[in-house]
């Protein structure tokens, strides 16, 4: 049986362009991703997400759009990674590098999938038209997908 672990996502969005880290340490290292991490016992999902990007990238959000729910399964794990993913168009503060993560604007045409989780490629144009959906990912090893389902939805 396989037990739940909550995380959060968030990505910042501007017009042209999209805020990323590159994970330095720990789960997904050497990985563009954008900011999160788990929730803590008496947090919020929507709190953890605002907390995450704070200590990860320095910039502060008053609002956050969640956008998605991906459920992540990873051959071998017992823990299946229950991730909440947000997008935030407006923010404070400029993104300054922290211990985990090295945040660096992209270009939206200019998104480096290759070096990003593989799912990323599938879910970010639903992201960036505010298009709300659920999936789930098996995964072998940090790479490869073995079966996904990926829907959009009208509410989450």
């Amino acid at each position: 049986m396989l037990t739940n672990k909550l995380l959060t996502l968030i990505l910042v969005v501007q017009p042209s362009r999209v805020l990323l880290g590159m994970k330095k340490r720990g789960f997904g290292a050497g990985k563009w991703n954008g900011f999160g991490g788990k929730v803590q016992p008496g947090e919020t999902i929507e709190t953890a997400a605002k907390r995450e990007l704070q200590e990860e990238s320095g910039l502060t959000v008053d609002a956050l759009e969640k956008v998605g729910n991906i459920k992540f399964e990873f051959v071998g794990e017992t823990e299946l990674m229950d991730v909440h993913i947000f997008r935030a168009d407006s923010y404070k503060g400029e993104p300054t590098e922290s211990e985990e993560m090295r945040p660096q604007w992209f270009e939206l045409d200019k998104i480096p999938f290759s070096q990003m989780w593989a799912d990323d490629i599938m879910w970010f144009p639903l992201m960036l038209q505010k298009k709300k959906f659920v999936g789930y990912f098996k995964f072998q090893g940090h790479d490869l997908i073995l079966s996904h389902t990926l829907e959009e939805v009208e509410e989450l």
